[in-house]
């Protein structure tokens, strides 16, 4: 009997048909008779991920776990139907779980994927190497528990986030948990959001000054505020839009002070009118929100939502979700109880210290279960549905530093829940230091992934775990988060130490790096982004966080925060301090260094062999390359000064030479001329598409055109910043086009010889 007779009238109805039609769409896709872009859409809004399959072999951290699927039925494209497992995202709004849901996500781990339910920072699960002809199955599980995969991924509404301490927060203006429920609920399916030219993520906090809902780093973000109205208390949010992460952030930028509670779905509604009638389609690389608000002005795209607003049709369901906001989200099993601070093991204080929050009702504590690289087996999340059960209910929650929490713990439980805890290997403490590292897939199963993310977060992991105790105060609170490409899947511009992967060409080799960046603030919802201060060998960046917070805590002034510390220190000073760790010992001497963490192979594509008519030419590209790394850090250190104008001009000027470091492979007598370097790069590098890579593909180049363009430098801060990211990106791209071209012999005119675009 199949799952779908199974289940019955557990599914709900309009999941069910949703569902039929899903599976009868994969049949059709066998068949021939759906377009490759028109299926690869479809199931990516119902959470269905290709992904890389890197030889059948996953990477969990501590080595290579060979895994049971085979790697030749690989994806080609991603807009072909995979043969061999992809990656399902499931949406958990604002994390909330179930013990039922989570009883279900683990027998499905176990049966479809390779055992291992994964945390997302978004509070979605993952399940990885599912098979495409699993996935109707699948969804109907889930959904007989009250649970969609519906718009996880795609060109939709994601998951709608939340702090996962709403309703039980010491701090909080209220809980924001109804609004995001309610928010999910409203925009999903709609027909209103099915028309955009990328993804919108939705984040709602109930305080300003903490981490817990990033709003700054959303499309929509609204912080929780209040307001005295003839004696009567009004809730809102101060609401933001146009923020994001990616290759290059944006802060978001405030929309309304105090959006009434009423106003919220409307507004998003409206929003997502304009968004889907004026956002850019053709160019994926603009087509974000933020993108359209640096377009039109936050005043005018605040104008034309307010009258998209005023002339929508009224909907119920803006406003009958209200009545039940004070309505508890959860409760409690039993009646609160406190404790005896002092009682329990070591092993326990050590565990309370850092993974327990007092909760504002008194007896109670949210405790927080520590999940190194976001994972837990399948059979630790059933028996954690046990506990679950015993302790909390269904007061459960998914976090975005990629854990797990137990709500409503009564005080006098805890040390109970530890040893529960304790026999399922899941008691570690750490919880929100900096040995709880926060890290994308990376190189394991993302197709975009450059250095391998998790297997740096194990390590670090592992050394600062160990280390924890004896940790400075100042820098036990840290936070650290690793991309294993720019794209910042894993957050690294709003932490206090930031890395994503890059690679470099190393005579004749390709070695793994990660770029470090500073500057980050994860507090005050992601109030700032870091910026890139240079590449480092992966097999280096254990000593840079040593290095670093080492200079903390010795020159810290009283209490400053490390944000404040970095301003005052400045860059330069720090980068100076790393200088020598960017060095490649040879490969003879030392070949750790052309491996990635946690993978005993040779990184990349490994050896390169190089003519001998390019090594002049290759050497000098390299220098202009590493003379536009200087230029982009004099940008930063510009920028710092507060001197955007300057900051501009050495942002453009390091893309300038890393352009002509490329053209020099072709056409070595190349002037210094702006209008000839871009001229001759598009000729030679852009129309050739030998710029491009298989994931990105031309869209770097774009920076330079785009900035070369521009009449003059900018007066502005923000745009100058978002300038230097870009020109980081493009160095990066040339970077790796060099490495590809080093690889290939050159044509017999390539190292001298006209300009193909007919300019001397």
């Amino acid at each position: 009997m199949s799952w779908k007779e199974t289940l019955g009238d557990r599914i709900p109805a309009e999941l069910g048909r949703e569902i039929d039609t899903y599976e009868n769409q994969i049949a059709l896709k066998r068949q021939g008779k759906i377009d490759d872009k028109v299926f690869a859409e479809t199931r990516l809004r119902r959470g269905a991920y290709g992904q890389r399959y890197d030889n059948g072999q996953r990477n969990d951290g501590n080595g290579v776990k060979l895994l049971p699927f085979p790697s030749d039925g690989q994806t080609k494209g991603p807009d072909t139907v995979w043969d061999a497992p992809g990656m399902m995202r499931i949406k958990i709004p604002f994390g909330g779980l179930t013990a039922d849901q989570m009883d279900t996500l683990a027998d499905l781990s176990e049966e479809y994927s390779d055992g291992v339910c994964h945390i997302t920072t978004r509070q979605d699960i993952q399940l990885h190497f599912v098979h495409i002809d699993d996935t109707p199955a699948l969804m109907r599980r889930l959904a007989a528990v009250g649970i969609t995969t519906r718009e996880a991924c795609g060109n939709t509404v994601r998951n709608v986030t939340a702090c996962p301490l709403s309703g039980v927060c010491r701090d909080e203006t209220f809980d924001v948990t109804p609004y995001a429920e309610a928010s999910m609920r409203f925009l999903l399916g709609h027909p209103d959001t099915q028309d955009f030219g990328r993804k919108f993520k939705v984040a709602f906090s109930g305080c300003r000054e903490h981490a817990c809902g990033l709003v700054n780093m959303h499309d929509f973000g609204g912080i929780a505020v209040t307001r005295e109205v003839d004696g009567v208390t009004e809730r809102g949010f101060e609401a933001y839009v146009g923020g994001g992460l990616g290759a290059v952030p944006h802060e978001a930028k405030i929309f309304d002070p105090f959006l009434k509670e009423e106003d919220v779905l409307p507004t998003l509604q409206a929003m997502s009118r304009v968004f889907a009638r004026l956002g850019e389609k053709r160019n994926r690389a603009r087509a974000r929100i933020k993108f359209l608000v640096q377009q039109l002005g936050i005043d005018e795209f605040r104008r034309l939502v307010r009258e998209e607003r005023e002339a929508l049709e009224h909907d119920d369901r803006w406003s009958a979700f209200i009545e039940r906001v004070n309505t508890p989200t959860d409760a409690p099993l039993l009646e609160g109880a406190g404790s005896d601070e002092a009682a329990g093991s070591d092993a326990f204080q050590a565990w309370r210290r850092t993974n327990v929050y007092p909760q504002r009702q008194p007896g109670y504590a949210v405790a927080t279960i520590t999940l190194p690289l976001g994972d837990l087996s399948g059979w630790q999340l059933r028996r954690l549905a046990t506990l679950a059960r015993r302790f909390v209910g269904d007061a459960v929650r998914a976090t975005v530093e990629q854990n797990i929490v137990f709500r409503w713990v009564r005080e006098a439980d805890l040390p109970e829940l530890h040893q529960g805890l304790e026999a399922l290997g899941l008691a570690q403490p750490g919880a929100g230091t900096i040995a709880d590292i926060t890290a994308c897939p990376g190189t394991d199963t993302c197709k975009l992934g450059i250095a391998s993310s998790r297997g740096l977060a194990a390590e670090l992991e592992r050394r600062l775990a160990d280390q924890l105790s004896s940790l400075d105060e100042s820098v036990r609170n840290l936070r650290i988060k690793v991309s294993g490409c720019f794209n910042s899947c894993g957050q690294h511009h709003i932490s206090d130490l930031g890395f994503y992967g890059v690679s470099r060409h190393v005579g004749g080799n390709v070695v793994p790096h990660f770029q470090v960046l500073l500057g980050g603030k994860w507090v005050e919802n992601a109030g700032s982004y870091g910026l890139a201060i240079g590449a480092i060998p992966a097999k280096s960046i254990p000593e840079v966080v040593r290095r670093i917070t080492d200079r903390f805590v010795e020159e810290r002034n009283g209490d400053e925060s490390f944000y404040d510390f970095t301003s005052r220190i400045g860059k330069r000073a720090l980068r100076d301090m790393l200088q020598d760790l960017t060095a490649v010992p040879d490969k003879l001497v030392n070949a750790d260094f052309y491996r990635d963490w946690g993978d005993p192979r040779e990184f990349g594509i490994g050896d390169m062999g190089v003519g001998e008519c390019a090594g002049e030419v290759v050497s000098l590209t390299e220098f202009d390359l590493a003379g536009a790394e200087s230029q982009v850090f004099e940008a930063q250190l510009a920028l710092e000064e507060n001197d955007p104008a300057r900051a501009d001009k050495l942002a453009y000027g390091a893309m300038l030479q890393a352009a002509k470091g490329l053209i020099k492979t072709e056409f070595i007598d190349i002037s210094d001329d702006p209008s000839q370097i871009v001229t001759e790069f598009r000729t030679r590098f852009y129309d050739t598409e030998v710029f491009f890579d298989k994931y990105a593909g031309g869209k770097f180049a774009n920076y330079l055109f785009r900035r070369h363009e521009q009449a003059g430098p900018t007066a502005e801060r923000d745009v100058a910043r978002q300038l230097i990211e870009e020109a980081q990106l493009f160095l990066e791209a040339t970077h790796a086009c060099q490495a590809r071209l080093a690889a290939i012999p050159p044509p017999p005119t390539a190292a001298a010889g006209p300009s193909l675009g007919g300019v001397q």
